[in-house]
């Protein structure tokens, strides 16, 4: 494994550490969901180079689209963790970080829906005159919902800065990519027009490279890129499903031959980036770091209902007022 990406030894330190949190955080998040804490919660396990390496090649400026297994880019973007977390606890507001503080846009679980904002916002940006550009990330199941034709063709049409970021993790849910997808993904950018590759998503520098370069064409008014990145869903769709009905363990033990993480650890090793003292003391780092997120997940408490009424009027209606009076005297009579 080369460093394709042409990263810097602090790059390269910097993506591991990433990735690194992303795995101890989605392992401590099932195991949250086990314990009753989350509702639910969608492993991302083999697809930490895929996401890491990404979002990693963004700008400040740029901006992230989601669907609801992007943990990895909403750790390399900076989001604050315990309040990303908390959309999986049930709080009725759905979770409360901030998605114009790092630029990294609402959980999207309606399946590729959101690959129509993120052309919207970037058409946004063009038009504002900004060098700027926005990054869907779907999975290959997505790639059959109407909404991601209808964003690609206006992107093709009307050459937004947008990068289509596919991870073909090869299962959506318990359905094989090759039963539901005809052809290959990353071709159908011709069609609308645009440019698409594939790339071996389980290397982190390749998916750096790559995105950097589909980003840096989409600023400079180049259009849209399809990326279609290969990598594998280890374990199950979300904590409500059983791969092994439809998935024989073969596969999944396969996959872990080539897990992303283990070649990022060696290549480090390889490019004397890093040493075995290094490596254990960002461990060491990345535990306490996931130890803290924890407690905060576990003691966090729902929202007061007085925030329904923030954040969508400067100054509210008459008619809004009254109702968070309403609100406020319901909730002191402990209605």
């Amino acid at each position: 494994m080369a460093n394709a990406g042409g990263l810097s030894e602090d790059g390269l330190r910097d993506l591991y550490r990433l990735m690194l949190t992303t795995r101890r955080l989605d392992q401590a998040a099932v195991a949250l969901q086990r314990q009753g804490e989350l509702t639910a919660f969608p492993p991302l396990a083999g697809q930490e180079a895929a996401q890491c390496a990404s979002a990693y090649a963004l700008e400040p400026d740029d901006f992230a689209f989601p669907s609801y297994r992007e943990h990895g880019v909403a750790v390399a973007r900076g989001v604050d963790l315990v309040a990303y977390l908390v959309s999986y606890r049930g709080h009725w507001n759905g979770g409360a970080y901030d998605i114009f503080e790092h630029n990294f846009g609402p959980i999207a679980s309606s399946v590729g829906s959101h690959a129509l904002h993120a052309v919207g916002w970037a058409m946004g940006s063009a038009l504002d005159g900004r060098r700027a550009a926005a990054i869907a990330y779907f999975g290959d199941g997505a790639t059959s919902e109407g909404d991601v034709h209808e964003a690609m063709n206006f992107a093709g049409v009307f050459r937004a800065p947008v990068v289509f970021f596919v991870q073909n993790n090869r299962w959506a849910i318990s359905m094989p990519a090759e039963r539901q997808t005809a052809g290959d993904i990353f071709a159908r950018a011709a069609g609308y027009g645009f440019r698409g590759v594939r790339i071996d998503g389980d290397d982190a520098p390749a998916v750096y490279g790559a995105t950097r370069q589909a980003l840096g064409r989409a600023r400079a008014g180049q259009g849209p890129t399809l990326i279609e990145a290969m990598t594998y869903r280890v374990g199950p769709h979300s904590t409500a499903d059983d791969p092994s009905r439809y998935r024989e363990p073969a596969d999944a033990a396969r996959a872990q031959t080539v897990d992303p993480l283990e070649r990022m650890r060696r290549l480090l090793l390889a490019e004397q980036a890093a040493d075995a003292r290094w490596l254990a003391a960002v461990e060491r780092e990345v535990e306490r770091r996931i130890a803290d997120i924890r407690a905060a997940v576990i003691a966090s408490q729902p929202p007061s209902g007085d925030e329904m009424f923030e954040f969508v009027f400067a100054r509210p209606p008459a008619e809004l007022e009254a109702q968070r009076r309403w609100w406020r005297d319901a909730e002191e009579a402990g209605a």
